[in-house]
């Protein structure tokens, strides 16, 4: 008997599973699809900012050599892929709307997330490839009558910003992305298993 009231009372002293609260999830989550929602749209109007940049610069200035006008319009073709990813994802994000049902809604996000890391992975390289590339015929005939030393701060300057991009900026906006994605899908699923 003895037994059973030092296991009744271990098992009454182990923690309660935490209840989370429906209202307090659904607002955690919204502000942080919010957060992402907006990163997007003033990514999409900066995108939209310079793509019509670069479409003034390719159509209403005279380049006398052909590589230069090559190189804007990979530039421009490149900001048009970009801009059209994302829009694609401010779309997905906000296209469903998580009180009318969460399951679905849970099912929109993995998927979302799923997709943004498959893309993301191989776009970011090609895009910064193709960017690269555009840019280096563009200061073909930009930079033609600098001098060297000033050449080589352009060229060299660019190359650091490119590689400082690729390997210490986009690993660490990415990753915080994907934690709060993380979490906001743990949570629903938390809550889901909860009403199960």
């Amino acid at each position: 008997m003895k037994e059973f009231e030092h296991l009744m009372s271990v098992w009454q002293g182990q923690p309660s599973a935490d209840k989370l609260s429906v209202d307090d999830v659904l607002k955690q989550v919204k502000k942080g699809i919010r957060g992402i929602t907006n990163k997007l749209y003033w990514g999409i109007v900066a995108m939209i900012v310079l793509i019509l940049g670069a479409f003034i610069i390719t159509f209403f200035f005279a380049f006398r050599s052909t590589a230069t006008t090559i190189g804007i319009l990979i530039i421009l073709v490149t900001m048009l892929l970009y801009l059209s990813l994302i829009v694609r994802h401010y779309h997905i994000l906000n296209k469903h709307d998580l009180t009318q049902n969460p399951s679905d809604y849970l099912d929109t996000l993995k998927d979302y997330q799923k997709n943004r890391t498959k893309v993301i992975g191989w776009f970011y390289y090609v895009f910064m490839l193709l960017i690269s590339t555009g840019l280096a015929l563009y200061f073909i005939e930009v930079l033609e009558n600098a001098p060297t030393y000033f050449k080589i701060i352009t060229y060299g300057s660019t190359i650091i910003w490119f590689l400082f991009i690729t390997f210490y900026l986009k690993p660490r906006m990415f990753k915080n992305e994907e934690e709060k994605l993380n979490l906001m899908i743990d949570r629903l699923i938390r809550l889901q298993e909860q009403f199960d």
